[in-house]
């Protein structure tokens, strides 16, 4: 395709068409072209309605990426180089080019300082795409309090010599989105939009447990979901739950003795604080620590994070079953050492604690390092891969971002243009 080797001079839009193969660069073309016959420029650029219709993100967000995107022109033109450049720089190049175009696309006020005011209208738009492709909506009065979890997560500074309100410096940005995966993910995937599939797992539980007693929200989940590969955001099924189960660890045991695969334990305390963990091995008798890598606790409330094994130990899970030993507690847990755990109920299930650890670098996950259980559930993480049969299933997470051309181009209905 002709106009894919474009003449142009311009040094960034050479060196931003060298990070893709001559296909790709014809598929970009294609899309290019079947969006700017949509924003009827006579196929000269494409309009910024028609840009965020097509990343699927209006608003303040929207309206900062088309500007990124054009490299900060007002002339409401993006071109084709305008779009190379901008995939060149935002999908292909190296994590620190990555990650200040994104620190950029947070300054939607366009101030040169990213603000709480700035993290509070991309996080708006955010959670809102997301809740348009679930078939559940987050109640109006919750919009605020799951808003604020996110929000929680960044240690602002206050400095009114450069800034009239808190923000979030570069470094501290870093830090976030490592605390944040799933906001990360999203932010890093407009330029591969998304078709109408779920970015949360379908959370499955028995009809006669009332919804409103679960702990796992979908905006949980979705966050939770943000630190896990592809194959285990298909559906989370309740194993345990302490309202319907009552607090007994033998009953826990037994419920999920069947389930094979990953899990998410999650604990409300009687301070209202809710947290766990994700265990990548199954829940057995074991007289020391065991597990893999794969592990990691988080946070959802008063503030969401997510801590992932740092490396420097291997303590990752516990599960003490009967032992008299007091150097072997019976219950459950993840990181620390033994009776200093990141995360630890006992066996009767009344009680446990969680201490700064080193295994996951994660804080004290609640008010006190000492913890009295009120809600206690665990999830069973169903693993599926992508098959033919059960490709629609899966199709469409943020998780599928290097695969965004193939898709793009189904989005505009060019699938087979270019072949």
């Amino acid at each position: 395709m002709g106009n894919s080797q474009s003449s142009s001079t311009n040094p960034r839009f050479a060196l931003a068409k060298r990070a893709f193969t001559e296909k790709k660069l014809e598929d970009l073309k294609s899309i290019f072209d079947s969006l700017a016959a949509q924003s009827q420029s006579n196929g000269n650029y494409i309009s910024p309605s028609v840009f965020k219709g097509y990343i699927g993100v209006e608003g303040s967000l929207g309206d900062r990426m088309f500007y990124l995107v054009t490299q900060k022109r007002k002339d409401q033109k993006l071109t084709f180089e305008d779009l190379v450049i901008a995939k060149g720089t935002y999908e292909k190049g190296t994590n620190d080019d990555i990650e200040e175009f994104i620190y950029q696309l947070l300054d939607v006020f366009d101030d040169g300082i990213v603000g709480r005011s700035d993290l509070e209208a991309v996080l708006t738009a955010v959670l809102r795409n997301i809740s348009s492709h679930e078939s559940h909506q987050s109640e109006p009065s919750s919009e605020r309090e799951v808003l604020d979890i996110f929000l929680n997560a960044a240690n602002l500074t206050t400095d009114d010599k450069q800034c009239a309100e808190s923000y979030i410096s570069f470094e501290e940005f870093r830090s976030w989105c490592a605390r944040l995966p799933s906001v990360r993910k999203f932010l890093r995937s407009l330029l591969s939009p998304r078709d109408s599939g779920s970015e949360v797992p379908v959370l499955i539980h028995l009809e006669n447990i009332d919804p409103a007693v679960l702990l796992l929200r979908k905006e949980y989940a979705w966050h939770i979901g943000g630190a896990l590969p592809q194959d285990e955001l298909h559906e989370w099924r309740l194993l345990y739950h302490s309202t319907v189960h009552g607090l007994s660890f033998n009953t826990f045991l037994g419920n999920i003795s069947n389930d094979k695969g990953p899990t998410l334990l999650i604990i409300k305390d009687k301070e209202g604080y809710i947290y766990g963990g994700y265990a990548s091995q199954p829940w057995e008798k074991h007289a020391d620590f065991y597990g893999d890598m794969k592990s990691f606790l988080f946070q959802l409330y008063p503030k969401a994070s997510v801590y992932r094994p740092t490396g420097a130990n291997t303590n990752l899970q516990w599960c003490a079953i009967n032992f008299s030993s007091e150097s072997i507690p019976n219950g459950i847990g993840f990181g620390g050492r033994v009776h200093h755990f990141g995360l630890f109920i006992s066996a009767n299930f009344d009680q446990g604690h969680t201490f700064t650890c080193t295994t996951f670098g994660s804080p004290s996950l609640s008010k006190t390092p000492q913890i009295f259980p009120e809600v206690i559930e665990c999830w069973g993480v169903a693993t599926k891969r992508v098959q033919d049969g059960n490709h629609d299933r899966l199709k469409g997470t943020v998780l599928d971002r290097f695969k965004e051309d193939r898709h793009m181009l189904n989005m505009v209905g060019l699938a087979n243009s270019s072949q």
